[in-house]
């Protein structure tokens, strides 16, 4: 591992964590809001649901490691949401099911260590007319449907409050959004680079908001080799020079 030590940020979950990174997605923002004072770590697995999820969890997070994250963002809830195919394959995880699988999920991260902090992201709505438009002919008939997904949404956000962990209702969250099932999506489930600000900033408002000791905000968070240096650049006084680690003027938006 190269140093110095950060705290790690880990985000776990199906294709719409591993896919975060593109699309101007909401893990890259994460990373540009945290640099120079997290590590973001990507764990996520196109396709899978909270049973495979529950299968690995001792590999992707053991509890003898050395450094245990920060925060773990967890998002299952899309696969597991969609309808149960006749041959019984599938991604589909009853919702009974779901809830406990996603209850030893939290269980697990939590035993990591006293100071990890944990973030789930409920299952957010889709664009039934493109997904229908957008049939794969290589694969057997897709259902996903708002009620299921609001069906498993309702679920993770009520695990969480049984469980007092943070938890952000994507469901809801998108349809505040104006024109949200054409702007936030770009194959009706995976995220648009504006469905990833949605994602990106209620992570943010949640860890703003968080009671957390210490801080996770960003900004409250200290920046990795910030003192002033004669090697900085020249102010235009020609005498002196400026610091620019906490610069975020390039940033694309301003986060709070």
């Amino acid at each position: 591992m190269v140093g110095p030590s950060r705290p790690q940020i880990v985000l776990f979950g199906s294709s719409i964590v591993q896919m975060s990174f593109g699309h101007g997605g909401w893990g890259a923002i994460l990373s540009e809001v945290y640099a120079r004072k997290a590590d973001i770590i990507l764990r996520g697995y196109y396709g899978w649901n909270s049973t495979r999820a529950l299968e690995v969890i001792d590999k992707v997070f053991p509890k003898d490691a050395l450094v245990q994250p920060s925060l773990v963002v967890v998002y299952f809830g899309g696969n597991d949401s969609m309808g149960p195919h006749p041959s019984g394959l599938g991604p589909h995880v009853p919702l009974p099911e779901y809830v406990q699988n996603m209850k030893k999920i939290a269980l697990h991260l939590q035993s990591l260590s006293d100071s990890t902090r944990i973030i789930f992201l409920s299952c957010p709505p889709v664009d039934e007319a493109k997904v229908r438009q957008n049939q794969s002919p290589y694969l057997s008939e897709v259902i996903r449907t708002n009620e299921l997904c609001k069906t498993y949404s309702d679920a993770c956000v009520e695990l969480c409050k049984e469980l007092g962990l943070q938890v952000v209702d994507l469901y809801s969250a998108f349809q505040k959004a104006d024109d949200w099932e054409t702007v936030c999506f770009t194959d009706g489930i995976h995220l648009s680079a504006q469905g990833s600000k949605l994602v990106a900033a209620e992570i943010l408002r949640v860890v703003k908001e968080a009671e957390w000791r210490p801080s996770l905000h960003w900004k409250s968070m200290p920046t990795e080799f910030s003192e002033d240096s004669p090697y900085d650049l020249v102010a235009a006084d020609g005498k002196t020079t400026l610091n620019s680690s906490e610069w975020t003027y390039f940033w694309g938006e301003q986060w709070e």
